[in-house]
């Protein structure tokens, strides 16, 4: 790839002209932000303004007075006001548990009103997990309906302190992200969305307006808030060009959003973006790169590939902070789009193009540092990884086998090891870059899926043929010992990643002569 080369000085000096270019000339949003002590939405004279709160046009951001009140440019580029929830208190959330953060201007909007923005006393605790979908993408009522069963009824009671998705919450049915919210919402935490390509409104012309369905549910798909020491910013990096086509791309508004906000930030807090198309999908990230280089700690999530893959990010890829920036494509809901022989529920095994399980990840944190864990919809958490190797194998075969392991979240970081019975000695398996056995054998049963029995197809009654499998990369492999003699054998696995988080799986196997 040919990456454009930026200088952080150049790049900062160039956000700081344009802001004052746009400043000039423009009429003034107000109001204030205010402690919500009976949580009613509305500031009762006992309940004082809060000084130093960040709010944003999605461009400026400021911070307020000591009585909690603010002053922002509002122009024909402006389309919401937001407040930056800040640690240690929470905003009101509606009956689909969406944070309410903003406020959405329109040709009514009286700009010499104060717009008010409530905030109730919190947590201070700088130790929380976030739950991360990756593209529910439901198509119907149906596919909404494996979202609930599949993922969201095993949340239900998480301990988990917020969730988001990461764009695609539909697919290209926007007026159905109230239904999905509404189900979401049962699991009774907030939760905040990414704008993916299929959560547009197709009929806009302009890409400005694509957002417009997913803004009137979910808020700006632009946006940021605050839990302990770690700074969130979702940033919607779907660009829709004038022929319909999109490109993932970053605004030059939101990267004006971002480089003020991280101003306003200490530089040893986490930033963690999330984005629904991977950051390295983007044509600019140069342009973010420069920006976000600025502080030490960072981390980045998107979807959007229907696979799992982790990243890690240097100067060949553009990056020039101190240390790697990892990014995280994560695991889908939907997996391979709902695709897969369906199970005793119903539902689809909807297994990714690289093998790896449908499902979510959830993230911890603790001060500026982080961990992540996979967790496969529907099975149990320990379930990580799966061992291919036949069930009976020949001695005079020994020699040519493979033992193939896919791990589903593994990386390059990643340690995975096995041995042949319970005394054995541990060896060291090695990454290969592979298509997933499992996977290829899925997608060979296509041919079958294609057949008709009383005129209806199997594919409408068993379940959706499986797309061609991808190239994994998070496979290990090695051999077994060529000599061992016949007999019933124990294969043991295991991993630990990058985090210190280890896990075991086996597979028994017998040898004959």
């Amino acid at each position: 790839m040919n990456f454009r080369k930026i200088q952080l000085a150049g790049s900062v000096l160039f956000f700081l002209l344009l802001t004052f270019a746009q400043a000039g000339s423009q009429n003034l949003a107000k109001g204030w932000v205010f402690n919500d002590l009976n949580r009613n939405q509305i500031q009762d004279s006992n309940e004082p303004g809060i000084e130093g709160v960040l709010v944003s046009n999605g461009r400026e951001v400021v911070r307020t007075d000591k009585n909690g009140a603010w002053k922002l440019p509002v122009d024909a580029e402006v389309e919401e006001l937001f407040l930056i929830k800040p640690t240690a208190y929470e905003v009101p959330v509606n009956e689909n548990k969406i944070p309410q953060y903003f406020f959405l201007l329109s040709p009514e909007t009286e700009l010499n009103k104060n717009i008010v923005f409530p905030l109730y006393e919190g947590s201070k605790n700088d130790t929380f997990s976030v739950v991360f979908f990756g593209d529910p993408q439901a198509r119907g009522e149906k596919e909404m309906n494996y979202v609930f069963h599949d993922v969201v009824e095993e949340l239900v009671g998480t301990n988990a302190t917020l969730g988001v998705s990461l764009g695609d919450m539909v697919a290209d049915d926007p007026e159905m992200m109230d239904d999905i919210s509404s189900g979401i919402a049962q699991i009774g935490i907030p939760w905040y969305n990414v704008f993916g390509n299929h959560d547009n409104d197709r009929d806009a012309t302009s890409n400005n307006d694509r957002d417009r369905t997913f803004s009137r549910f979910f808020g700006p798909s632009t946006y940021a808030f605050e839990y302990g020491d770690v700074a969130f910013i979702g940033l919607n990096n779907i660009f829709f060009q004038p022929n319909g086509k999109y490109r993932p791309h970053f605004t030059e508004k939101q990267l004006l959003f971002v480089a003020n906000y991280l101003q306003q930030l200490p530089t040893d807090k986490l930033v963690v973006l999330m984005m629904h198309a991977p950051i390295v999908a983007c044509n600019n990230r140069n342009d973010l790169f420069r920006i976000l280089e600025s502080h030490e700690h960072t981390f980045s999530i998107s979807g959007h590939v229907h696979e799992q893959i982790n990243l890690f990010l240097d100067e060949k890829d553009g990056w020039k902070g101190k240390n790697e920036h990892h990014h995280l494509v994560n695991a889908t809901v939907c997996g391979s789009w709902w695709c897969g022989l369906k199970d005793e529920m119903g539902i689809p095994h909807a297994t990714m193009n690289d093998g790896a399980p449908n499902g979510y990840s959830i993230v911890s944190f603790t001060g500026n540092r982080y961990s992540v864990r996979f967790k496969a919809a529907r099975r149990p958490a320990d379930y990580q990884l799966n061992i291919y190797f036949p069930e009976e194998i020949k001695t005079t075969e020994l020699a040519k086998s493979r033992v193939v392991v896919n791990v589903f979240a593994g990386s390059e970081r990643s340690v995975v090891e096995m041995k042949i019975g319970h005394n054995g000695s541990w060896l060291s398996l090695q990454k290969k870059d592979q298509i997933d056995p499992g996977n290829l054998r899925a997608n060979q049963l296509n041919t079958y899926l294609e057949q008709e029995i009383k005129g209806e197809v199997l594919e409408d009654v068993l379940g959706y043929k499986m797309d061609s499998p991808s190239v994994s990369t998070h496979m290990w492999e090695g051999a077994v010992p060529a000599n061992l003699p016949p007999g019933t054998y124990t294969l043991t696995v295991r991993t630990s990643d990058m985090f210190g988080q280890s896990w075991t799986a086996h597979r028994i196997f017998r040898v004959i002569n």
